[in-house]
């Protein structure tokens, strides 16, 4: 099926399944421990060994030698891989680096070695007896430092830099000025469940139970690592213990486990130690963003430009910070420029909202100042500042924007009103209390996606795709399409997913998987209810499927009257046209955040949080605001402690692990409110829904900083909003 036109009247459209508060049908089988992860598949590999990482100990350079001797002589153990015998590896289409170092090391913590033993004690022990004896050379670490050095982010020019009109004609006169210059730190996923990979060989095939957002990405991927045809191998992730990207791509502990499964014969798993993850793995990239806007005095932008570096290992991408200066706000002359420096750190890559959350950081910063030099409410700044058509290309309206909608609804429901504009005036005891918002924005994405849909012999429904589930509900509301569409209660539908023997789907990530995946389930139910019409002897076009039943031409038969002599199936994809080009397709929002800071000590304390978010139809509201909710609560992470540590002279991240590195935790989290409008969005898909549940982390970050501002009078611009950053500049302690 092909989307080449809006959506009209659909089966969906009855909202009888869809669209109501539904619990995860997935939520029982983790709540009891019996959801198989990648690391328990006990049953189909019972006699599994157990594989150790070795990371590298240098960021760059090469290996002079390696002595496996007291490794291999060791209790238990039954491999030890390195690059010297684990024959010929490609790199992935997907991966910056080798997924297996040496001779040459181009990160620090790039695996080095798999020790594989009966136990998992064995093998960690083993490891220690490694010898690896390496040739450093000198790296370059820091961003900051490599700015001059940066080239452009993109060979194509026109995704690093974009300019309409003369914005430093314009900027040089504008009546009120803005010129800032704002910094964020590297961040790292901090998933709970680690990265984690069990191999089966069975002759020439691989069986891989991985945990992987992506499944095609992967499975194409590992074949051509290993160099073996693609239906050779087979990757099975029914359950994923949190991805937030770190999983889109094939990762080092599942090429270790094929590589070491194949040396043993016999089943190997393998699990990234909590302190390898974030070395050897992806993070989200440091930025430095200069924003620079032009406004009249009644506070309408005349002249806006974002510029942002960051960088990768060479190859590598930059974080596309700039993403929403380009479509945000009004402004006839405009210029976005990204830059893109080569360093020797692990690979940047995909984290929640890439591009939208870090870059939000630092642009609702910069509009709240503006709006202080304005002396104009932050709302209201906004508001004047709104656009129905693409800034950068006016003849491209937006497909659904209701960005006001959320600002007014957003402002009315916090009490926004109740908001001193001046700094450090309210005070609760010892608490300045503030009031902080910024805007919230993310690209609608929607990707090629198939399913298979069967009526089983019994009259129930089995949808088969292999799309993944990492812990937003997709199990539900692929559950719930199909019984919208076939007309059944939920509880007769099976959804199997994340297993590349089905249709491919559109994975996980970038905030298009829940859209998709759906848009591809409703294709394979209109296959299906085809087939199920033509087998009862009714008109495809007439049939209506509602309470178990169909009914046509006045007569209403029951559904499962269809397959009681064989299973009747639907399969097809999802495809999309032009309409992404014809139209803007985004998500709107707003953040309202209330802060208390200590007047003494500078903690800061969130009281209060208020999401409104525009996005669509909402399939299932209450895994949309878990899914909402939990990004707010990243979003608070961004703000006031998260910063992967770089140590600049030998280049790895210091804090590698979750004692290091700080996320928030239930005691770090208020009362979160979420809105959604009602709205739908027929250019989107036939599902008319978007994409959620990463537009709730864009912009919260800074509506915290502009909270703790309003609260104490200290602008922070370099994140994490930290204790010392407050300090020398809080109000004299009475």
């Amino acid at each position: 099926m092909k989307f080449t036109t809006p959506a009209t009247t659909n089966p969906i459209d009855r909202l009888q399944v869809i669209g109501k508060p539904t619990d995860r049908i997935d939520g029982p089988f983790k709540t009891t421990g019996t959801a198989p992860y990648a690391y328990e598949q006990h049953k189909v590999a019972p006699n599994a060994a157990y594989g150790w990482v070795v990371g590298a100990g240098i960021a760059k350079g090469t290996i002079r030698r390696i002595d496996t001797r007291a490794a291999r002589a060791a209790p238990g153990v039954l491999a030890v891989i390195t690059h010297e015998n684990a024959g010929k590896l490609a790199k992935g289409k997907y991966n910056t680096a080798h997924l297996l170092g040496g001779p040459e090391i181009q990160h620090y913590h790039q695996a080095v070695a798999l020790i594989v033993a009966e136990t998992f004690e064995q093998a960690r022990a083993a490891a220690a007896l490694l010898h690896v004896e390496y040739a450093p050379v000198n790296g370059v670490y820091d961003l900051e430092a490599a700015m001059n050095a940066a080239g452009p982010a993109s060979k194509d020019k026109a995704k690093s830099t974009t300019k309409v009109g003369n914005f430093e004609a314009a900027f040089a006169s504008a009546p009120v000025k803005l010129d800032a210059t704002y910094k964020t730190p590297d961040q790292t996923h901090a998933m709970m469940e680690p990265h984690a990979s069990t191999a089966v060989w069975q002759g020439d095939t691989l069986t891989l139970y991985t945990a992987n957002q992506m499944i095609n990405w992967g499975k194409k991927d590992m074949a051509r690592t290993l160099g073996i045809p693609e239906e050779n191998v087979r990757l099975v992730s029914p359950y994923i213990g949190g991805g937030f990207g770190g999983k889109l791509f094939l990762r080092s502990e599942a090429l270790l486990a094929a590589l070491g499964a194949k040396a043993v014969g016999r089943p190997v798993k393998v699990t990234l130690q909590r302190a390898l993850m974030m070395n050897n793995t992806t993070h989200r990239p440091a930025t430095i963003q200069h924003i620079r806007i032009g406004a009249t005095r009644e506070g309408r932008i005349t002249a806006i430009a974002h510029e942002s570096w960051s960088g990768d290992l060479p190859d590598g991408g930059p974080e596309t910070a700039v993403n929403q200066t380009r479509l945000l706000y009004a402004g006839p002359n405009r210029f976005t420029q990204m830059r893109l420096a080569v360093l020797d750190l692990a690979e940047g890559n995909a984290m929640r909202a890439p591009g939208e959350a870090p870059g939000m950081m630092a642009l609702e910063i910069a509009m709240d100042e503006l709006a202080e030099k304005l002396q104009m409410d932050p709302v209201t700044l906004r508001i004047v500042n709104d656009t129905t058509v693409d800034p950068e290309k006016p003849g491209r309206r937006f497909s659904q924007r209701r960005f006001v909608d959320t600002l007014r609804l957003g402002a009315e429901r916090f009490g926004w009103n109740r908001r001193n504009p001046k700094p450090g005036q309210v005070r609760d005891g010892r608490w300045l209390v503030g009031y902080g918002m910024a805007a919230a924005f993310r690209n609608n994405l929607v990707m090629k996606s198939a399913a298979r849909v069967r009526l089983e012999r019994d009259g129930t429904v089995t949808v088969e795709t292999d799309m993944t589930d990492i812990g937003t509900g997709t199990y539900t509301i692929v559950g719930q399409t199909a019984a919208e569409m076939l007309g059944v209660p939920l509880s007769r539908v099976t959804v199997r997913l994340g297993d590349s023997a089905y249709p491919v789907s559109a994975g996980s990530g970038g905030q298009w998987g829940g859209n998709s995946s759906t848009a591809g389930v409703y294709a394979a139910c209109v296959k299906l209810r085809e087939n199920v019409a033509k087998k009862l002897g009714l008109d495809p076009a007439q049939a209506d499927f509602s309470g178990g039943m169909v009914r046509a031409g006045g007569k209403a038969l029951p559904l499962e009257q269809a397959s009681r002599e064989a299973d009747v199936i639907g399969e097809d994809t999802m495809e999309y046209g032009d309409l992404d080009k014809r139209y803007q397709q985004s998500t709107f929002g707003a953040h309202f955040v209330e802060v208390a800071v200590d007047a003494a000590t500078a903690e800061v304390r969130v009281r209060r949080m208020l999401a409104v978010c525009a996005a669509g139809r909402i399939l299932n509201p209450k895994s949309a605001r878990s899914q909402v909710i939990g990004a707010m609560t990243m979003g608070v992470g961004a703000a006031l402690m998260e910063d992967l540590v770089v140590d600049k002279r030998a280049g790895f991240f210091v804090n590698h692990d979750l004692a290091g590195y700080e996320v928030p935790v239930h005691a770090d989290i208020p009362h979160q409110e979420v809105i959604f409008l009602d709205e739908t969005d027929p250019v989107s898909s036939p599902m008319k829904a978007k994409g959620v549940g990463e537009l709730g982390i864009c912009g919260v970050a800074a509506a915290v900083a502009n909270a703790i501002y309003n609260a104490t009078g200290v602008r922070v611009r370099d994140y994490p909003v930290t204790l010392d950053k407050l300090l020398p500049g809080m109000p004299r302690y009475a």
